[in-house]
């Protein structure tokens, strides 16, 4: 079932709800900046959740290249973070919603449905933070963006193409770049004592592991860290989505 809703800015969302008759439990899932929820990794999660008998909620933020209302050029942590918010709150009122539930997120997905769980960690069971951004400021730190980075702040944008959508051409302001300098897992990490799986790509540039090893080591709960083989950031290839199918269901097993 795809619906529209409408997010604190009255702008249109975009949501799949994939309801299970013997509900066993409830999942968000989120993608990342520039992203959209039927991206192959997407469609992975929910899938595995599906087999697993739980009820699959998935949405296009605003401001993406999905279904859902605004320009790209406006995303922001900020933004995707409060689209997130409004999803669960409308989700709330909903006969299917239950108590706790997972959230699991890729990329920009990863940093906010992370710090949704610090901000409600009554509300959550677990989180899969995929690929996921740790920290604005380390992110920013990385040696091989610091030219990217100069040219974006000099001119104000980051131009490139989508390898999502063919044809797109994706244009940022370096307004997200400020916005992104604000957020940090690892400053409410403490709280984060439900279950948590990380899952990385060994060639991730965007995420490096580096920085999910960092996150893992602060991690107070219980945890799993995850590398696959000679994946990048985003996952497409056939074997390394049967990979991520496998560690899911294995860690959402062990949850029960």
């Amino acid at each position: 079932q795809k619906i529209f809703i409408k997010n604190k800015y009255n702008k249109n969302l975009s949501v799949i709800i994939e309801t299970n008759d013997n509900q066993k439990g409830l999942v968000f899932v989120m993608h990342g900046l520039g992203g959209f929820k039927e991206q192959p990794h997407m469609e992975t999660f929910a899938k595995v959740f599906k087999d697993n008998e739980y009820t699959v909620v998935r949405f296009d933020t605003s401001n993406t290249i999905g279904e859902s209302e605004g320009n790209y050029e406006d995303a922001t942590i900020s933004n995707y973070h409060s689209d997130l918010e409004d999803v669960i709150s409308w989700a709330k009122k909903q006969k299917w919603y239950q108590e706790p539930f997972i959230l699991v997120g890729h990329s920009l997905g990863g940093i906010c449905t992370t710090l949704y769980a610090e901000n409600h960690p009554d509300e959550i069971k677990a989180i899969a933070p995929i690929s996921t951004v740790v920290s604005g400021k380390l992110s920013l730190e990385r040696s091989n963006i610091q030219e990217e980075l100069k040219k974006w702040e000099e001119t104000g944008w980051e131009i490139k193409g989508s390898e999502l959508k063919p044809g797109v051409i994706r244009k940022l302001k370096w307004s997200y770049i400020e916005d992104r300098s604000k957020h940090d897992l690892l400053e409410k990490i403490k709280i984060l004592t439900m279950p948590v799986l990380l899952i990385v790509g060994e060639n991730d540039d965007d995420a490096p592991l580096g920085h999910h090893k960092i996150l893992f080591n602060n991690l107070p709960g219980k945890k799993e860290l995850h590398i696959i083989k000679d994946a990048p950031h985003i996952f497409k290839e056939e074997k390394h989505l049967r990979e991520i199918y496998n560690i899911f269901d294995n860690w959402i097993k062990s949850l029960n």
